[in-house]
């Protein structure tokens, strides 16, 4: 197993890449092992968590990189920019995450999440993709 504490910035090369994927959660992690795609195993033990296309290590022949899964998501349009704040104040307030698109908000497919949006009939739909939440702030009290 290769012990990986950082992620790296390769110089611009032919090297081949090649990914572990991981899931958001775990990538949230600093510590964790995952397994590339070539079966090379790897135990992390970070500083910073590391994000999706971050290469963190490097041999002769080859740049490793992480690779976000997608998951399931909803995907809430707004029309314009005082819909978008209030639907990511109603998601936020329900402490989910959300991140924001040019014309709609992207939060966790949760019941919770998803029974506010239909009691307040606000439209959504489902979709899968890579789920890179707005971290704006790392805590709050009530």
């Amino acid at each position: 197993m290769i012990h990986i504490s950082d992620h790296i910035h390769p110089e611009p090369n032919d090297k081949a890449t090649i990914v572990l994927k991981v899931d958001r959660r775990k990538l949230a992690k600093r510590r964790w092992r995952g397994e590339a795609e070539d079966g090379t195993e790897f135990g992390f033990d970070l500083v910073h968590p590391l994000a999706d296309q971050h290469a963190f290590h490097e041999s002769v022949s080859s740049i490793y990189r992480i690779e976000q899964t997608p998951e399931n998501v909803l995907k809430i349009p707004f029309s314009e920019m005082k819909q978008a704040a209030y639907y990511g104040w109603m998601v936020g307030n329900l402490h989910f995450s959300a991140a924001f698109e040019i014309d709609h908000i992207i939060a966790e497919n949760d019941p919770a999440v998803r029974q506010m949006l239909d009691r307040n009939e606000i439209t959504f739909t489902e979709t899968t993709t890579v789920f890179r939440p707005t971290i704006v702030s790392h805590g709050h009290s009530h």
